[in-house]
């Protein structure tokens, strides 16, 4: 009869304990090295940023950076799967195509492996943002305009958030980029994080 009684006691005590421990949310952040970190020497990248910045305005959110410099759309792609398994996030944030461009790959592989990622996201129950990259003209610019295109095109078509340009205000300021003029600088970050934090805040709310 105790064993009972202390085990009843035990249940309302979990049944009545605050949500909030169980309650916060989770977003992941699909990408390559422009949100992994790369050259940053340690200093924050908007990424980390991100999270501050959710911790700071009460936002119950962690944020699970799968981030890999070098990535493609094709990595992200297989990728993807076990992390929604593993994380079961309450946002997919999906920052890739930049390695695919600067090496030259078909458009269309790039749209195809994007429209793969965002079904996959939603089918678990995830808010997809997709962030936009824009690619200096190596390849001609009907290569380099059909790849920027892709991002607000499946944006309208699967009805997804969309930051057009991950690096607007960035890209073409010397100051903020790092000497291989392709990954931001520390000074950057916070540029990037503004870019996103508008259209991610609004899916958060």
């Amino acid at each position: 009869m105790r064993f009972r009684f202390l085990a009843l006691l035990y249940l309302l005590a979990v049944g009545c304990a605050p949500a909030s421990a169980a309650a916060r949310g989770t977003i992941v952040i699909l990408g390559d090295s422009l949100s992994s970190g790369y050259g940053l020497g340690g200093a924050p990248s908007w990424v980390t940023l991100l999270q501050d910045r959710l911790d700071a305005q009460g936002y119950e959110y962690d944020v699970v950076n799968a981030s890999i410099a070098g990535d493609t759309s094709a990595g992200g792609l297989a990728r993807l799967p076990r992390l929604l398994q593993s994380h079961s996030p309450d946002v997919v944030i999906l920052e890739m195509g930049g390695n695919d461009g600067l090496r030259g790959q078909p458009t269309s592989v790039l749209r195809d492996n994007l429209r793969q990622m965002i079904q996959l996201s939603k089918d678990h129950g995830a808010e997809v943002l997709v962030a936009g990259i824009q690619i200096p003209p190596n390849y001609g610019p009907a290569y380099t305009q059909s790849l920027a295109r892709i991002y607000p095109e499946l944006s309208a078509e699967m009805s997804v958030a969309l930051v057009e340009f991950l690096m607007d205000g960035v890209a073409l300021n010397a100051d903020l980029m790092q000497f291989d003029r392709v990954h931001p600088n520390p000074d950057g970050q916070p540029v990037m994080l503004e870019n996103v934090w508008p259209v991610l805040a609004g899916l958060l709310e």
